[in-house]
């Protein structure tokens, strides 16, 4: 028999409130007040009804592949993850005629063919290209350019004296940061010899810098410029920079990074050797190619070299040509791969190298540089709306 007081203070429900049964629903168990409920009751709360705003920061941080299945939840969750995802492009192809003004341009995914007449190139050859923009230089002269080819905008410079090995710019000529780079190594002397210009100058500046080698010089690498300075790899494994604003040139006191390829000469001394610098998002890495072997790629961590395989190289697609180097992050269908700045030999596929399966596409024996990066093309970042253009 309950006591008085809890009688009282539990009157027995009116005839309109009562109900013949209790739904399953209704029932809370102590512990579990949250199973279930929010499926069969509209009006309790639900992670759908989280504000979109917060829905778009937790889809930040996904990468895309999880960013897709979380899309499949709801309605909410799908418009939050369309509106933070990103798909990152990949760059074309363009290819520079032994004579004449028609370029093509080729995208390595669908494997069309595009032309542009470019009379502004005539007797011109590049020399570097990022973001959409070339670098180019007169034939047997010292005139260097810039040139968008989907823009057709072109911006003279002064005249570059020195007879550089490797050159690049730091962001597309537009921007009041934008900075070149030119270096020529003689190690020889112990010097580098640098010049660096930017747009709306009347010369370049050139220094000598005392450069220590502290591995055997071999072959260098292009130059990529990452957190405001410009870095260049040394085959021997030594990493180099050069920061504009104060003109100081360096070394990276990062372990040497030992290829195989440069260090085992007797297996490998037969086949030619390159080596090529990526970097993406302030992180560095290193490409050594030899021959027909599979390409052999390390990223920079904490000051140590780490090689990167199938398993580690995380859905990455490696873009490498003569001139210049991209990298980008999870592409369909072109995950895992080196891509090389070649067709194939029917013309219809870019040379690429696939961690996953261990092998070239097409099946070759590549035996120079050249063959799978020749001179005569670049990658090229194209506008959205290319296609409007051609």
């Amino acid at each position: 028999m309950r006591p008085l007081e809890l009688l009282r203070q539990r009157p027995p429900p009116s005839p309109k409130m009562a109900s013949p049964s209790r739904s399953p629903t209704t029932i809370q168990y102590r512990g579990s007040q949250n199973s279930g409920k929010k499926a069969s009751n509209p009006s309790l709360p639900s992670f759908a009804d989280l504000p979109l705003s917060l829905i778009e920061i937790i889809m930040s941080y996904l990468i895309l592949e999880d960013n897709i299945r979380a899309s499949a939840a709801c309605k909410s969750w799908l418009e939050a993850a369309v509106t933070v995802r990103v798909v990152e492009k990949h760059p074309w192809l363009m290819c520079f005629p032994k004579r004449g003004n028609m370029f093509e341009l080729r995208d390595p995914l669908q494997w069309k063919l595009y032309t542009l007449n470019l009379p502004e190139l005539a007797n011109s050859t590049v020399c570097y290209s990022r973001d959409g923009w070339l670098l180019m230089r007169k034939s047997r002269s010292t005139i260097v350019f810039f040139f968008n080819p989907f823009s057709r905008e072109l911006i003279n410079l002064p005249k570059c004296e020195l007879a550089f090995g490797e050159i690049a710019f730091s962001c597309p000529p537009t921007s009041d940061k934008c900075m070149l780079l030119a270096l020529k190594f003689v190690p020889q002397h112990l010097v580098t010899i640098i010049s660096t210009c930017h747009p709306g100058a009347t010369k370049w500046i050139t220094e000598d810098f005392h450069t220590e080698y502290f591995t055997t010089f071999c072959m260098e690498s292009n130059i990529v410029y990452r957190n405001d300075r410009f870095y260049c790899f040394n085959a021997g494994g030594s990493l180099y920079n050069f920061e504009p604003s104060s003109r100081t040139w360096s070394y990276i006191c990062a372990d040497d990074l030992i290829c195989p390829y440069i260090y085992h000469s007797q297996q490998y001394e037969w086949k030619e050797k390159s080596v090529v610098l990526v970097e993406k998002k302030g992180e560095l890495y290193v490409i050594f190619t030899c021959g027909n072997e599979k390409p052999m790629v390390y990223k920079l961590f904490s000051l140590e070299w780490k090689e990167m395989d199938s398993s580690t190289v995380d859905g990455l697609t490696f873009f490498v040509s003569f001139y210049n180097s991209e990298v980008r992050t999870n592409l369909p269908w072109m995950r895992n791969n080196v891509y090389f700045s070649r067709f194939g030999y029917n013309r219809k596929r870019c040379v690429f190298y696939s961690f996953d399966e261990s092998r070239f596409s097409p099946r070759k024996e590549w035996q120079n540089w050249v063959d799978l990066c020749p001179p005569q093309s670049v990658w090229i970042d194209p506008p959205k709306n290319v296609l409007d253009i051609l």
